[in-house]
């Protein structure tokens, strides 16, 4: 049986980065493993959507409503946007960060109160990541993706794939140190 895993975001957030270095990870430890990316208006501040499936044999990375195992939202109104894809008794991964979208910029919309809360009202197995604050408190607010990439590692279990390798790999090598403690954060969080 294959592993659901729906990541969204908005663009320039790192959800695609993260998409990608979590699918290496699981192709070197073994599985097989579909990803699909849906980038949206990503250049302006659109949503941006992965899907990956892995496990044993996959056959497409498709993800529909109620079919995710987790659901990673690297911004609050993205996870109650996607809430409906994840399956009853899923995770979901929410970081407590706010990206207002056009509508509420240009004052045509509010952004909605108390959208951690009413999540937690519907998912039972909720995780609040605070990475926009750990990313301040390491001087690197980009980095916010790679500790939502390691409180990911931590719920799905998977410790044992040589993740700083990775993030060594997929990232210029004058931000490994400060993306590395972001990982180890995420990791203990």
């Amino acid at each position: 049986m294959a592993n659901s895993l729906l990541l969204v975001g908005v663009g320039g957030q790192g959800t695609i980065l993260v998409s990608r270095i979590l699918s290496e990870g699981l192709v070197e430890a073994g599985y097989d493993v579909k990803m699909s990316e849906i980038h949206g208006m990503s250049q302006r501040g659109g949503s941006v959507t992965t899907q990956i499936k892995f496990g044993e044999k996959v056959y497409s990375p498709s993800i529909g409503e109620g079919e995710a195992d987790l659901l990673v939202a690297f911004e609050k109104l993205e996870a109650a946007r996607y809430i409906s894809h994840l399956k009853k008794g899923g995770t979901l991964i929410v970081n407590d960060e706010e990206i207002y979208p056009l509508s509420v910029l240009t004052g045509n919309a509010d952004y909605p109160d108390k959208v951690l809360d009413e999540l937690v009202e519907q998912v039972d197995n909720v995780k609040v990541v605070e990475a926009s604050r750990v990313a301040e408190e390491l001087g690197e607010p980009r980095c916010q993706n790679i500790v939502i990439l390691g409180s990911m590692v931590k719920v799905l279990g998977l410790e044992n794939i040589d993740w700083i390798e990775l993030i060594k790999k997929n990232l210029p090598e004058r931000v490994h140190e400060v993306n590395i403690k972001a990982f180890e954060r995420g990791l203990s969080q």
